[in-house]
């Protein structure tokens, strides 16, 4: 057996079940998982298998409470979720034209039922790949989360994972082996129940959740310093550099462009690690596209050295052969190993046409970069759907530039929830073809701040306009207002990141999981939650050239929420109608919600910053949990983080912030931190007192807008400060009235004044809207131009509707 290193031995008593939770027979083995979870195997020689598969991990949990009553012919299992019924060791059958169906799940409390072989039409499917060539096609593969309230995964044909870490086909290839999840309407702990066996989600790097840059173009040392100086001098932060299949050695024998490459080419690349040493001096951290399936060519530096273990073909050159692991070996130590030491960050595996291929690349990769049992994982892969929450971050393909491709990508974002993924990233703008267009580069660009992943990415062409100072000004201005806002929030989606991680709660979960009802809407079945504060309402159509807005119809949840941008008011629970200008957009927070913003002097610094702004909205209670770590290594696992509690304890007339760490180590973040507390839509308080664990300090405050703010410098971040405000009424009442959009549009139209006057007096007169109809018709004479007649009773339709 080859040995591949320590990193990739695998734990075979985790695998195991609990003895105490399996029901056997000479043909059938039931085991109960969870009490919401079944593990369901058949074999005919009764052979079962108790090692790890490429999918399934994990079996040894603690007992689940559950009855069960059996006799020499059936067996029955009960828990608080499901009851099962076996006609013991008959062979499972089932499907829609069988009645006579001798395994069968039962949801308590319902008439639902799973059987072998249900087809499991009510499956609401996950996102998969974006089908290249195309405007935006979405693929789906079977999710977990459907509306029957239960879903089934096939076991039976996924690899063993061998002690080593290498891989072999199941021996018994007519086995069944399947999992059932029985959950009725709490996905949560379906979601929960998949994480345990498969095993939780990675962790990303913190640098993950700023701006990725990527294009297919041959950069060289100059032109990538120019392309860093350019962000710098634009004030725009960069976290991440992806560099496509230029940056490695290509030609072979003078005329073959390979895919493959694992050099650096220096005739791009003087000297490797000095490029690298400067990048990571700015802040930017390197990623490498590589695609091994090609083969190992003798261009490589280290080709001799392969060759040594691995023996060229007739060709000249050593195949691809991800299932040999003595090639495994030698492709991680010998081409992989000296990338990573010159100090490359990550790996674009940009390889689409195998998905078992792929996943065990992934898995090798992944596993490599735990060997000096430090280092996080990180990956951009496409998605090879054997649990690919454990490999992020994935990578949609390569899409149009078009309206189409930004309509799907809010719907693949919380789709991949189905599957409990939530690293996706999509190139900002589309990758290829369309038309360049300055409003749909804004609107794709904004989503992308409330994505999981932000990407610039294209193909090789000078005239796609990623970089927004190509742009006029005020699409530049716009996009650096947004891709700061990004940057800022890190803090916010490092936190709501390691909840993904250490709870297993999607970044992105979809509207229709709090209301299925809106699973169908066309209107509003691309909203989602933005981790626990935010709820994100798309903007994916073009604006009414006439008023130069967008006419945006979207549905707010139940509560209270606020325009995190501009801090207007909506009651939930209810649709309404916006005209949103090219730099506004419609991102809301919860009342009470509390979202961290961070800055350090370097716009590209995203580790934990000196410099904290927390937003909290009124109205609520509430308490954020800040979590902190350096956010590249493992060494979290072993304590090496800080958690900090921020609580805002709300009355009407007297309200209370309380920050202080809660668990952790001290020098995981700047010993001293300088907070500035931002009480949105808040009238100044008449007291403000502050103090530091028991002894009173001094604050600043003072009125910003509609928001109070009090300023706390030089704050230990191991301590606890605590701000009490009093005042009288204090919420400023900011309820969005449609009023105020009206007046904007008409004030903005080229329409002469006194005619404007007589439009306001129309819009919000006393009449009935049938008059208001008649009116503005009216206005024809006064040589008002038709297309602006049009456009005032379109706006009595939308005034009529909310």
């Amino acid at each position: 057996m080859y040995d591949l290193g320590e990193q990739f031995r695998v734990n075979y008593d985790k695998a195991k079940a609990n003895q105490e939770c399996i029901f056997q027979g000479k043909n059938y083995r039931i085991t109960v998982l969870t009490d919401k979870l079944l593990r369901l195997e058949y074999s005919k020689e009764g052979i079962f298998e108790d090692r790890p598969s490429e999918l399934v991990w994990n079996r040894n949990f603690k007992k689940p409470e559950f009855k069960y009553n059996e006799d020499e012919f059936v067996l029955e299992i009960m828990t608080s979720t499901f009851k099962l019924f076996y006609i013991k060791n008959a062979k499972f059958n089932g499907g829609m034209l069988n009645p006579s169906r001798n395994l069968r799940v039962s949801l308590n409390g319902t008439e639902k039922v799973w059987y072998y072989g249900h087809p499991e039409i009510r499956n609401y499917g996950a996102s998969d790949n974006i089908e290249e060539n195309t405007s935006g096609k979405i693929k789906f593969v079977k999710g977990l989360y459907s509306s029957d309230g239960f879903v089934s995964i096939d076991d039976s044909k996924s690899n063993i994972l061998l002690e080593n870490g290498q891989l072999e086909p199941r021996k018994e290839q007519n086995n069944i082996d399947i999992y059932v999840f029985m959950y009725n309407n709490d996905f949560a702990s379906c979601l929960k129940d998949y994480y345990m066996i498969t095993g939780y989600p990675a962790l990303i790097p913190r640098y993950a959740l700023g701006t990725w840059w990527s294009k297919n173009t041959a950069y060289d040392d100059a032109s990538l310093k120019q392309l860093v100086d350019d962000f710098v001098d634009n004030d725009i932060p960069l976290s991440v550099l992806l560099l496509d299949k230029d940056w490695h050695k290509r030609i072979m024998d003078g005329k073959n462009h390979l895919k493959t490459g694992f050099t650096f080419d220096n005739d791009y690349f003087k000297m490797p690690i000095e490029m690298i040493k400067y990048l990571h001096a700015k802040g930017i951290r390197l990623g490498l596209n590589i695609n091994p399936t090609e083969g190992i060519y003798p261009i490589e530096e280290n080709f001799d050295k392969m060759a040594h273990y691995l023996a060229p073909n007739e060709k000249g050159f050593i195949p691809f052969n991800v299932y040999d692991p003595k090639f495994v070996d030698a492709y991680l130590k010998i081409l992989i190993h000296p990338l990573d030491n010159l100090g490359v960050d990550f790996y674009f595996i940009d390889y689409n046409l195998d998905s078992e291929q792929l996943n065990l690349l992934k898995y090798y990769h992944s596993f490599d970069m735990k060997r000096d049992n430090i280092r996080r994982p990180m990956m951009l892969g496409y998605n090879s759907s054997l649990a690919p929450h454990r490999y992020p971050v994935l990578y949609s393909g390569k899409t149009v530039v078009s309206w189409d491709t930004l309509k799907k990508i809010p719907i693949h974002n919380l789709n991949a929830a189905n599957i409990g993924v939530s690293w996706w990233a999509h190139d900002i703008g589309g990758y290829f073809k369309g038309i360049e267009d300055e409003e749909l580069y804004t609107r794709f660009l904004e989503l992308g701040v409330f994505s999981p992943i932000l990407k610039f990415g294209s193909d090789s062409c000078k005239y796609y306009k990623r970089e927004p100072w190509r742009w006029e000004i005020k699409t530049n201005t716009i996009a650096k207002q947004y891709l700061s806002l990004r940057n800022h929030l890190i803090p916010y989606l490092y936190s709501e990141a390691y909840k993904y991680h250490s709870k297993g709660t999607p970044f992105i979960q979809p509207l229709y999981y709090k209301m299925p009802e809106f699973y169908d809407d066309v209107l509003y079945h691309n909203e989602y939650f933005f981790g626990s504060e935010f709820f994100i309402c798309p903007i994916v159509n073009k604006k009414e050239p006439i008023i130069n807005r967008t006419i945006h119809k979207f549905y707010i949840p139940d509560g209270v929420w606020y325009n995190f941008l501009t801090g207007k008011k909506f009651p939930g629970g209810k649709s309404y109608v916006s005209f949103f200008k090219d730099e506004e957009y419609p991102c809301f927070v919860k009342a009470g919600g509390i979202v961290p913003l961070g800055y350090n002097d370097n716009i590209n610094d995203i580790t934990p910053p000196v410099n904290m702004d927390i937003h909290i909205f009124p109205g609520h209670n509430n308490t954020y949990i800040l979590h902190e770590d350096d956010g590249v290594s493992s060494l979290y696992t072993r304590g090496f983080y800080l958690t900090t509690s921020i609580d805002y304890n709300y009355m009407p007339n007297n309200y209370t912030v309380i920050i202080r760490a809660i668990d952790g180590k001290s020098k995981i973040v700047p010993d001293k931190r300088n907070y500035r507390i931002i009480f949105r839509n808040t009238k100044q308080a008449k007291e403000v007192i502050a103090y530091f664990d028991k002894e009173l300090i001094d604050v600043e405050s003072y009125v910003e807008g509609p928001n109070f703010v009090v300023e706390a410098k030089g704050i230990k971040t191991t301590g606890q400060l605590t701000i009490n405000c009093k005042g009288k009424d204090i919420e400023i009442d900011a309820i969005r009235i449609l009023s105020d959009d009206i007046q904007g549009i008409i004030s903005d139209l080229p329409i002469d004044t006194e005619t404007k006057e007589k439009v306001d007096a129309i819009f919000f007169g006393e009449d009935d809207i049938r008059k208001k109809r008649i009116a503005v018709r009216k206005l024809k004479g006064r040589r008002l131009e038709n297309k602006f007649v049009k456009l005032f009773l379109k706006l009595l339709e939308y005034m009529e509707q909310v």
